[in-house]
């Protein structure tokens, strides 16, 4: 008996290693056939019905309507509408309990026009409640985390050419009081919030365009970030970033998604200086967003990257961050701003979702496949 349970084990190992994956989207793997100048998505479910629903954000510079997309609980989504009836210039949207009802409302961050809070009633119906940030600053990235620790969802902002926002939430989706990062003059397109030097604060990674030095910005408790830690080349043109301990030292890595030169790891040690480094992806694409997350389900952070005029590609974490299995997800040229993983259809694979300028919008289930 101990002998057949053994044979089964190397049976089931040897099935799990000729398993690969796949990502299926069909004519129907689309949120609607419109082609709106889509910038972001927002993941959550909003009408409490137990799967995931979609919030897109449209317009960037140009007034569109935002909207929401149903999902019928097997990642189709036959139902969506109109999260306002306005149009707004949107380039971020979030979903997060602003106001500690217990549901999901939603923060649109748009670029000239005020960011917007919608507050919703339970059932995926939201109506627009307050705004947040400067009225006018050229916003492209939302950022939800309670960076005070006072138990609520505060919003940080990252604005292209303005100084950056942090928006503390008084508890009740209101956002009067706000702390500024960076300089006047920062190009940051997005930050992560993690605390990166294991001091019990939130600390800020932001990624910086224009050629502009990349830094990672030190709490000291109070919110104030005095001390500033450079990566990256210092001329880098990042439009996104994230961490993760990627070779499980124990120190956290950043991610970076470029746009014409190579996408890099900047491995974290005890030091903090970030100089090791690994080229995740050689291509030079314009890539715009990325995402992390175990995607083939082996225990270790993969990524996936949106690139602008070249396809989206996945990388699998083959061995602690310094090999890499490339996949393309759609031979075909998109604008895609935004790219998340998410479950749509409860089967606790991480599905893909993209967010195309004045292109569809295509979700790809995660599905595995027999090696042939």
């Amino acid at each position: 008996m101990k002998y057949l349970i053994i044979i089964l084990f190397l049976l089931l190992q040897q099935t799990a290693l000729c398993q690969d994956i796949e990502f299926q989207s069909t004519y129907s793997s689309s949120l609607g056939d419109s082609k709106e100048k889509s910038a972001s998505i927002g993941v959550g479910d909003v009408d409490n019905d137990g799967d995931l629903d979609v919030v897109v954000a449209n317009g960037r510079h140009w007034p569109q309507p935002n909207r929401i997309f149903f999902n019928t609980g097997d990642g189709h989504f036959t139902v969506s509408k109109l999260l306002d009836d306005i149009r707004e210039t949107s380039y971020a949207t979030e979903l997060a309990d602003f106001d500690g009802d217990g549901d999901l409302d939603v923060a649109v961050g748009n670029d000239m026009a005020p960011n917007a809070i919608y507050l919703n009633d339970g059932e995926g119906n939201f109506t627009k409640t307050g705004y947040f940030g400067n009225q006018y600053s050229p916003t492209r990235n939302l950022k939800i985390t309670d960076i005070d620790s006072d138990g609520d969802n505060d919003i940080l902002i990252t604005n292209r050419g303005q100084e950056n926002e942090i928006c503390l939430n008084n508890g009740k989706g209101q956002f009067s009081q706000i702390i500024k990062f960076g300089s006047k003059d920062d190009s940051t397109i997005d930050v992560e919030v993690t605390d990166i030097d294991k001091d019990g604060d939130k600390d800020l990674v932001l990624a910086n365009r224009d050629e502009q030095q990349n830094f990672i910005y030190l709490n000291d408790g109070h919110l104030r970030f005095p001390e500033r830690v450079a990566f990256g080349t210092g001329t880098d043109e990042t439009r996104a970033v994230g961490v993760a301990d990627l070779d499980n030292d124990g120190y956290l890595d950043i991610i970076t998604a470029n746009i014409q030169e190579p996408n890099f790891i900047y491995f974290g040690d005890k030091g903090m200086d970030y100089s090791r480094y690994f080229v995740y992806d050689n291509t030079s694409n314009n890539s715009y967003s990325l995402d992390l997350g175990d995607i083939d389900g082996n225990g270790s952070i993969d990524i996936l990257v949106a690139n602008m005029g070249e396809p989206n590609m996945v990388f699998l974490n083959l061995r602690k961050g310094v090999s890499w299995k490339e996949i393309s997800l759609r031979n075909e040229s998109l604008s895609t701003y935004d790219i998340i993983l998410a479950d749509l259809n409860n089967d606790e694979r991480l599905d893909i979702i993209e967010s195309n300028s004045d292109g569809i919008n295509y979700f790809y289930l995660n599905r595995l496949a027999e090696k042939k």
